[in-house]
C-alpha cells in the first residue's frame, strides 16, 4: 500500500485534527528524556498513521528514522510523543531516512525487522502483507486523557481543468478549371489577280526585259498564346482562444456533530464556563 506524507494526503490536516499538529511535538522516552522531535508523518491510502519521521538526537548519533506508530504514545496536551524501548542499537540499524527516499515494501520491511520481536511469529510476505498482522508496530495507543472530537462536514469548492474538445485548422487543395481569353493575330498571304489598267497596250519588244527567277518574298507572322500560372496570397487566417467566465453554484446537505450532555443527579457541569444546565 502506498505511503504518503501527511500534508500531501490532507493539506488541511491541522483543521481535521482540531488544530493539533503532531509535527510540532517533541519525542521523549517514557523516563522523560528528550531524544528527538517529529519531522513528519507517513499515512496510508486510508489516512491511517503508519510512521513518524523522527529527527533523532541521542548521544553522538543524529539522523532521521522511521518509527512505527504503534511504538509511540501521543499526548497533545503535553505536546509530547513518548516512545518506549528505543535503543541505540536499533537507531544504528535503522536506515538514515532521506527526504527523497522511496518508501516501498522493501524499505518498510527493513524498518520493521529492526523492531520486530523474534517471538512475533510474523513471516514477511511481500504480496500478502498488511499492517493488521503486527498491531504491536502499527496499533495506535490511547492517549493519557481521552479526547472526544466533534466533526462537521463542509463543502469544498475546487476547480479541475478538463479537455472538452479541440479544433483542428488545416489546409487542403481544391482544384477548379479556369478559363482565360487571349486575342491573337495571324498573318496570311492573299494573292489577287487583277486586270492591269493598261491592259492591251502594245509594248515595244526592245523595251521589254524578260527576267527569269524573279521572286517576291513576304514574311508571314502569327501570335501564339503563352499561358502560365502564378501563386499569390489570397487570405490570411488568424487563430486564437478567448476565455469565457461563468460562476457555478452548488449546494449539498452537510452534517455537523453537536455535543449532547445528559446529567443524572444534582451535578454542576460547566462547558467552557457555560453552565451545562443552562445550555440544555
Amino acid at each position: 500500500m502506498p505511503i504518503h506524507k501527511l500534508e500531501h494526503f490532507d493539506p488541511n490536516y491541522r483543521e481535521t485534527f482540531g488544530g493539533d499538529d503532531i509535527k510540532a511535538l517533541a519525542l521523549y522516552t517514557e523516563g522523560g528524556d528528550k531524544v528527538g522531535s517529529v519531522a513528519d508523518v507517513l499515512v496510508d491510502d486510508d489516512g491511517h498513521f503508519r510512521y513518524l519521521i523522527i529527527d533523532i538526537s541521542l548521544g553522538l548519533v543524529s539522523k532521521k528514522i522511521l518509527l512505527p506508530i504503534g511504538l509511540t504514545r501521543i499526548n497533545y496536551q503535553e505536546r509530547r510523543v513518548y516512545v518506549d524501548g528505543l535503543s541505540k542499537q536499533q537507531i544504528d540499524n535503522l536506515p538514515d531516512h532521506k527526504e527523497d527516499a522511496l518508501v516501498n515494501s522493501d524499505y518498510e520491511e527493513n524498518v520493521r525487522s529492526v523492531f520486530r520481536s523474534p517471538t512475533s511469529g510474523v513471516t514477511y510476505d511481500r504480496d500478502n502483507y498488511n499492517y493488521q498482522k503486527e498491531p504491536a508496530l502499527y496499533g495506535l495507543k490511547d492517549n493519557s486523557d481521552q479526547t472526544f472530537k466533534l466533526y462537521e462536514e463542509r463543502l469544498i469548492a475546487n476547480k479541475q481543468r478538463i479537455k472538452t474538445g479541440e479544433v483542428t485548422v488545416g489546409k487542403h487543395i481544391e482544384t477548379d478549371i479556369a478559363h482565360v481569353t487571349v486575342p491573337i493575330q495571324k498573318e496570311r498571304v492573299l494573292i489577287e489577280r487583277v486586270v492591269p489598267t493598261e491592259a492591251g497596250k502594245v509594248i515595244d519588244p526592245n523595251e521589254l526585259k524578260f527576267q527569269e527567277g524573279e521572286v517576291a518574298r513576304i514574311e508571314v507572322y502569327e501570335e501564339t498564346p503563352e499561358i502560365h500560372k502564378e501563386a499569390f496570397l489570397r487570405e490570411e487566417v488568424r487563430i486564437k482562444k478567448v476565455v469565457e467566465r461563468d460562476t457555478v453554484e452548488a449546494q449539498d446537505t452537510i452534517r455537523r456533530e453537536e455535543l449532547d450532555v445528559d446529567t443524572v443527579g444534582d451535578l454542576h457541569v460547566q462547558d467552557n464556563g457555560i453552565d451545562a444546565h443552562e445550555a440544555i
